[in-house]
């Protein structure tokens, strides 16, 4: 019995001794969660304070522009010309939706009818007005307000190299002082076509400058100063 006595003492002091020592891992371990849980739960809203990374990602472009593409500068020769390739045909497909925009709307205002001094397609145009309407509305540009005025902006262009949007101009004017000067403005399309606002009792309509009409009186073609710089831009790079 003293024995056992001593084996049982042994042994409680042994585990009152050791407990601290075994505990001690569980409340480390459950103090490292508390403090993991407390430290998530306090740093949350500082999130909405660090958002750079996810602003950066957001506000990066999925599809960069063509003239984006084109190094700024590259020491090699052929990465240089691939550049400039890039910019010429983002200037030059900029002229050609240009082009159309402005055609796109020529188009839409067939048949509506000519008025003398008309400048809106609620109540008709005349030659001058049909151009300048379409040149503002689809691009923006002002031009003159009577096709004499056209004929001495922008740029000649020869027959032989004329582009969907430059102006055709006619002397239609009857009278031994009317003949030589400027009286009529087209538009021009494609392969010889124009459109215009002709005359009284007709409406805006397509024409071809090959009409013995037309072509006994086609006086020349212009290319307005925005049109031609765009152009010059996707020539000269």
């Amino acid at each position: 019995m003293p024995n056992t006595r001593l084996v049982l003492a042994a042994l409680a002091s042994a585990m009152c001794f050791s407990s601290p020592v075994l505990a001690a891992p569980v409340d480390g371990g459950m103090q490292a969660q508390v403090s993991g849980k407390i430290s998530s739960a306090l740093m949350s809203p500082l999130a909405a304070f660090s958002a750079a990374p996810s602003l950066a990602l957001s506000t990066l472009p999925t599809q960069l522009p063509i003239a984006a593409l084109a190094p700024t500068e590259a020491a090699d020769p052929a990465a240089q010309k691939d550049g400039s390739d890039a910019v010429k045909f983002s200037d030059a497909q900029t002229s050609q939706d240009l082009r159309d925009m402005l055609i796109g709307l020529a188009m839409q205002l067939r048949h509506v009818r000519y008025v003398r001094g008309g400048r809106d397609p609620s109540t008709g145009f005349d030659c001058s007005g049909f151009v300048r309407y379409v040149f503002e509305r689809a691009l923006g540009l002002e031009l003159p307000t009577n096709s004499a005025s056209q004929y001495l902006i922008g740029h000649v262009v020869n027959r032989n190299e004329m582009k969907p949007g430059d102006l055709v101009f006619f002397r239609t004017a009857a009278g031994r002082h009317g003949g030589g000067r400027i009286s009529h403005v087209g538009i021009y399309l494609s392969d010889g076509r124009f459109i215009h606002s002709p005359r009284r009792g007709e409406s805006v309509r397509v024409d071809n400058l090959s009409d013995s009409y037309w072509s006994k009186h086609f006086a020349g073609a212009r290319r307005p100063d925005a049109m031609a710089q765009i152009d010059s831009s996707s020539h000269n790079g």
